[in-house]
């Protein structure tokens, strides 16, 4: 295809989105409203009504909106191309992710027929009174959960990703010894330090980093109202004070009354109906949020989130650019008749150990639960689903993984060689962080100050690349060490580490 098809396509497919929005609807109403003005001339109508769109702040809302669809929207590609292709290119990866998700649902179906749980019952009058009693204080709630299990952990997803392998590629036809040091053998192009610091350039060590001190007064880009300038701007940190205005901005999570309405219906849902994966939930939270230091007083708004993104159909969406295709449950007797399967959960996402750690750092922005929601499903719907689908993505989890192992092998060879002498895969060990986006694994402050980046650049990248500056932080210790427990007691603690300086040091200062 050539650009100009590319970029008709593109507008094509962006008109045809925001034409059913609400945004499209109001737009529509307050060009309507204005004819009635003044100052609106017959003879220059259509400039007339765009001016006054322009001034009265409707068209900032829709470059807004227009930039959004620009991040989420699938890369062009031909017209003719099959749905799956659109979804993942490349065949081997499309067949490991579908055979990890009949994994993953035979593991949750096993689990409803050995506990004789049923996969979604409605609630009785009184429980559905009790729950909305006590909505605000969930984490007061002490149910049984010895029965349940995590559907799965990091580290089972990541022997899948392990033994994964491209069968139309030699590895023998490889030049450099050193791509078998590493656990992921499939041939994806990844950065190399000279190409991250041309698109980082602006992380360099000359550039101040904001994000240290907090700043009182409203910077103009949230006066402004401008997702692309917010973008920008957060690529060097948000002030404290800003940030949860910023991050609303970018992301173009506006709260708006219908939001809200949205958030007050899934809330209902929950009420009204009990889902397997709701124990899933409690289990979670209570296994990892609620012993955090930072994050177990937000045990009830995590509760609240996550119960209402379970039962979220808007997330179905993402799908038709996820690799994954959400999980389908069956009328008890019919199972394979499409015509009465349903996605099971609702959202099409099947949560595993780990997964609340995705919102509750945000807790720390928002304390408005339909603010928080919002803002954590369009994080989901961006980046975090990335974490945890297989794919070719360069934001994807087997890129990043390839990216730390390429990154570390080619500028601490020694270290890496070491490490995989005395069985300790340096993979193995800062997989668990990937997955998380370092969520639990960093201090607040510092964790906010990189997903800042991630937002800033529209790319997880940046994670991999801090996985690889732990390292060489760590390196001169890492050296000493004779076995994988001794390796991973040197990388326990990461709270007081500072992210901003590592990734500089990491990328700018090291030789190349």
């Amino acid at each position: 295809m050539d650009e100009g098809t590319e970029l008709s396509l593109a507008i094509a497919h962006i008109v045809q989105q925001l034409k059913g929005s609400h945004l499209h609807s109001q737009i529509e109403r307050q060009a309507k409203e204005c004819l009635h003005q003044p100052d609106i001339q017959l003879e220059s109508l259509k400039e007339d009504v765009r001016s006054f769109l322009k001034t009265s702040g409707w068209e900032k809302k829709l470059q807004n909106a227009v930039y959004r669809e620009l991040h989420i929207q699938l890369p062009p590609s031909h017209p003719a191309a099959p749905p799956e292709h659109l979804k993942e290119p490349l065949a081997y990866m499309r067949k490991a992710q579908a055979s990890w998700e009949k994994r993953v649902l035979k593991s949750l179906n096993s689990m409803s027929t050995e506990l004789e749980v049923p996969l979604a019952r409605m609630r009785a009058a009184v429980e559905q009174k009790e729950l909305a009693n006590k909505w605000n204080e969930m984490g007061t709630d002490e149910p049984d959960l010895s029965r349940f299990r995590p559907v799965y952990a990091p580290k089972d997803f990541l022997e899948v990703l392990i033994s994964m392998r491209n069968p139309n590629h030699d590895s023998s036809e490889d030049v450099s010894t050193r791509s078998h040091w590493g656990l992921i053998q499939v041939p994806l192009n990844v950065r190399d330090i000279p190409q991250l610091r041309q698109a980082y350039s602006e992380l360099n060590l000359n550039n101040g980093q904001l994000g240290i001190d907090d700043h009182a007064h409203i910077h103009p880009v949230v006066v402004e109202q401008d997702s692309a300038a917010a973008q920008q701007y957060s690529r060097q940190g948000c002030p404290t004070g800003l940030r949860a205005d910023l991050w609303a901005l970018i992301l173009n999570s506006t709260n708006q009354p219908q939001d809200v309405m949205h958030y007050e219906q899934l809330t209902a849902g929950v009420i009204q109906h009990e889902l397997l994966v709701d124990n899933l939930i409690y289990k979670d939270v209570k296994l990892t949020a609620s012993n955090d230091d930072y994050y177990f007083v937000f045990e009830d708004f995590l509760y609240q989130v996550l119960l209402c993104f379970s039962r979220d159909t808007v997330v179905l969406d993402h799908f038709k650019y996820n690799s994954a295709t959400p999980p389908k449950s069956y009328i008890q007797g019919k199972a394979g008749d499409e015509e009465v399967a349903v996605v099971y959960p609702p959202n099409g996402v099947i949560p595993f150990h780990g997964f609340s750690m995705y919102v509750a750092p945000l807790c720390f922005l928002y304390n408005e639960p339909s603010k928080l929601y919002s803002v954590f499903r369009e994080m989901y719907i961006r980046y975090f689903f990335r974490l945890h689908s297989i794919s070719s993505s360069p934001s994807g989890i087997v890129a990043l993984c390839l990216q730390f192992e390429r990154l570390l092998q080619t500028h601490l060879p020694q270290l890496f060689y070491h490490l995989r002498q005395i069985g300790a895969q340096p993979l193995r060990m800062a997989f668990k962080w990937m997955v998380r986006a370092f969520s639990g694994y960093l201090s607040t402050d510092q964790l906010l100050l990189l997903w800042d980046r991630v937002l800033g650049y529209n790319s997880l990248e940046v994670v991999a690349v801090l996985a690889a500056a732990v390292f060489a932080f760590r390196a001169e210790n890492l050296m000493e060490v004779t076995s994988l427990a001794s390796a991973e007691a040197v990388l326990a603690d990461l709270s007081t580490l500072k992210v901003m300086p590592l990734i500089q040091i990491f990328l700018f200062a090291t030789a190349i």
